[in-house]
């Protein structure tokens, strides 16, 4: 299957990107393989995501983005060969982030600038915060990482505060905006 778009084909085993009629991807961010997008979702300029790493059977795992995420500009997802990444439903990816998988993401988390998360899973309404790094660690749900953290082990998950009201209506706040500039952009494209 060939596309109109050449920011979004195919990897090399042949996997094409799904993905669903109302999201929104810039032209300049490049969609590649096996790569599941599903409705409403904002991807931004130069994001990449790219899932073409073959794993020991020979397959390339899916990365998922569900519905109504936003990935903001820069943003960088990829995996290990054969190994999933999900990132949940209303998720902010905020600017320069990088997701590297194994990853599942649960819904209405907020990566903030220049996080990495690598080989970890984050439970439902995580802050990460700004340059903050996970790697190869699980976070429990409503955990706050502060900004430039470094959570690589379960005594680092176990000192993490929570997700306060400020920050829930923040990531509330982002979300929708993020939501109505997509819908602008998809107005314009439509005139």
């Amino acid at each position: 299957m060939k596309s109109k778009f050449p920011n979004i084909r195919p990897n090399l085993a042949g996997d094409f990107p799904q993905i669903h009629p109302t999201a929104l991807i810039d032209p300049s961010a490049q969609i590649i393989g096996n790569v599941i997008v599903e409705k409403n979702v904002f991807i931004a300029p130069l994001a990449v995501i790219r899932s073409d790493d073959r794993g020991p059977n020979g397959r390339v795992a899916p990365i998922t983005i569900c519905e109504d995420v936003n990935v903001q500009d820069g943003v960088i997802i990829h995996s290990h060969g054969g190994e999933l990444v999900i990132i949940g439903a209303r998720t902010t990816v905020a600017h320069g982030v990088v997701i590297h998988g194994p990853c599942i993401i649960a819904e209405d988390c907020f990566l903030a600038l220049r996080s990495i998360v690598y080989a970890s899973t984050i439970e439902k309404s995580v802050w990460v915060g700004i340059c903050a790094l996970v790697k190869n660690a699980k976070i429990d749900a409503f955990s706050y990482i502060p900004p430039n953290t470094v959570v690589s082990a379960r005594s680092d998950v176990m000192n993490l505060g929570f997700v306060n009201e400020k920050e829930q209506q923040y990531m509330k706040e982002v979300l929708e905006a993020n939501a109505r500039l997509r819908e602008d952009y998809m107005k314009s494209r439509c005139s």
